[in-house]
């Protein structure tokens, strides 16, 4: 008989709410140099781990999205950007939570980036990005880089950049 069979199935209502219960608010950093763009892979020890991403981190509650990110490149790459305009907002269900990644184009205008987090970062061009495996939520900025002339992404946001 299948009685038995309506009381062994589980109504999955925990899913649909699941990824909504932690929503955290991230930014990262299209650092612009030369025409190519800043790609890092995320370390071993990383949630994500050999993923490429654009650097950047958690908003904490007293930042704006552009102050985040300035701190998050000072603390994970030892240097400094300008952060020019927003790129684009993408939300991503992980199986750890949902993301909401605020990708803006940035300049590198002081140091070098250092790897304190990342185990690797390569300076592509945009047309090159897609060769990389990037994290599902970094994907729609890619895609974006990509079909801009890498020309407009070094210049754009950064007058600065024009006159050395």
């Amino acid at each position: 008989m299948h009685t038995s069979e309506p009381a062994t199935r589980q109504t999955p209502q925990s899913t649909p709410q699941e990824p909504q219960q932690r929503l955290i608010r991230v930014v990262g950093a299209a650092i612009m140099r030369d025409g190519t763009v800043l790609c890092a892979q995320r370390g071993s020890t990383k949630s994500l781990a050999g993923y490429w991403e654009f650097p950047g981190g958690k908003i904490e509650v007293h930042e704006t999205p552009q102050q985040a990110l300035q701190r998050e490149i000072e603390e994970e790459l030892r240097c400094e950007i300008t952060v020019g305009h927003e790129l684009c907002t993408t939300r991503y269900a992980y199986d750890f939570s949902t993301i909401e990644l605020t990708t803006f184009l940035c300049h590198l205008t002081e140091g070098e980036p250092h790897l304190t987090e990342h185990r690797e970062v390569r300076w592509l061009s945009p047309n090159h990005l897609h060769e990389l495996d990037w994290a599902p939520a970094d994907r729609e900025a890619v895609g974006l880089l990509e079909s801009m002339p890498s020309t407009v992404c070094a210049v754009s946001d950064f007058p600065e950049a024009m006159q050395s």
